[in-house]
């Protein structure tokens, strides 16, 4: 009989983070301190004086960890335009032979829209057995979006497997938490809170079971697939890097820390997908967080400025600027 071996999350000593691509970058950000992370904001490039980092809507996020004297990195997300990501990765200067593997947290373009021309230009220079961690099978449907409510649905396009095989970049799914070499993933992201699923776009469902389905018609993504990247750095704590939160910010880093068996949370990093909640929405997820009581907070792309206003006026200790460039080391 086989025996089965119950998830470890690994532990890391130290862990960076880098922000690739975001809708921000402000050259003159004034040098920050927090005495839980190291921060770097990035402003002249030395050596690149006559270029600079580019903005745009997408989360792209390069992940460096050590533990043991042992290296891995990782990039997360792809932004939304290959153009954008290729050229932030060659201004940070990270060596593509250098990365462990690719993760992408969920399907929408403004995560997986850079991946593409990411992987056609640096191939040739990454490791052999690249592989892409997903969520699950569902996140290579197509995504459809319509911009009002009774307008007609607009393809947002699918991820493109067959390139991806062509390049000879694996994809593994990871519906259940998987250790990679540092950093853990978070599996499937139980919906047990108060929050809803939000996002906006429809799909096809391939299973047809409600009447709408057996007709065709697109329903309402649940983000089944959706998934958090997570560290666990010693002596500090659980880092949760949400990089949209469509299935709720509490309810992914709730099912970060059950799946690790840790009831300390060190960071909360990424988008929390609250730029149209309302009020009360904002203030009971405020007070949930507060609950978890992070020692850092990031929040960067789809959080919204209310609710990050709301952090600084809660919890300003706790909350750091994010900027395209910026480092934010953990465990140093």
């Amino acid at each position: 009989m086989e025996t089965l071996v119950p998830f470890q999350a690994p532990v890391v000593d130290e862990l960076s983070v880098r922000v690739v691509v975001d809708s921000r970058y402000e050259r003159f950000l004034p040098r920050a301190t927090h005495p839980m992370v190291a921060i770097e904001h990035v402003g002249r490039i030395p050596g690149r004086e006559l270029s600079t980092f580019a903005a745009e809507w997408g989360l792209s996020l390069h992940l460096s960890s050590s533990a043991g004297g042992a290296k891995a990195q990782y990039l997360l997300d792809f932004g939304y335009t290959p153009e954008i990501l290729n050229r932030n990765f060659d201004l940070l200067d990270i060596a593509p032979d250098r990365i462990n593997g690719l993760i992408l947290s969920h399907g929408h373009r403004d995560h997986f829209g850079g991946l593409d021309g990411f992987v056609h230009q640096h191939r040739n220079r990454m490791r052999e057995d690249l592989a892409l961690y997903v969520g699950g099978e569902t996140v290579f449907r197509e995504k459809w979006i319509t911009e009002k409510r009774d307008g007609e649905p607009v393809s947002w396009g699918a991820i493109d497997r067959v390139s991806l095989k062509a390049h000879r970049v694996a994809t593994v799914c990871c519906p259940a938490p998987v250790a990679l070499d540092g950093p853990f993933t978070s599996g499937y992201i139980q919906r047990t809170s108060f929050e809803q699923v939000t996002g906006g776009t429809l799909v096809e469902q391939a299973d047809h079971y409600s009447q709408a389905e057996r007709a065709g018609q697109l329903v309402r993504d649940q983000h089944e697939d959706e998934q958090a990247t997570c560290y666990i750095v010693r002596g500090r704590g659980l880092v949760v890097i949400s990089s949209c939160g469509h299935s709720g910010i509490v309810n992914t880093v709730r099912s970060a820390m059950a799946a690790a068996n840790v009831d300390r949370v060190h960071a909360v990093i990424g988008g929390f997908h609250l730029g149209l909640a309302p009020l009360p929405y904002l203030q009971h997820t405020l007070s949930e967080l507060a609950s978890i009581d992070p020692d850092v907070i990031v929040p960067m792309h789809c959080t919204g400025e209310p609710f990050i206003a709301m952090l600084r006026e809660k919890m300003p200790q706790k909350v750091v600027t994010s900027n395209v460039g910026s480092r934010f080391t953990f465990g140093a």
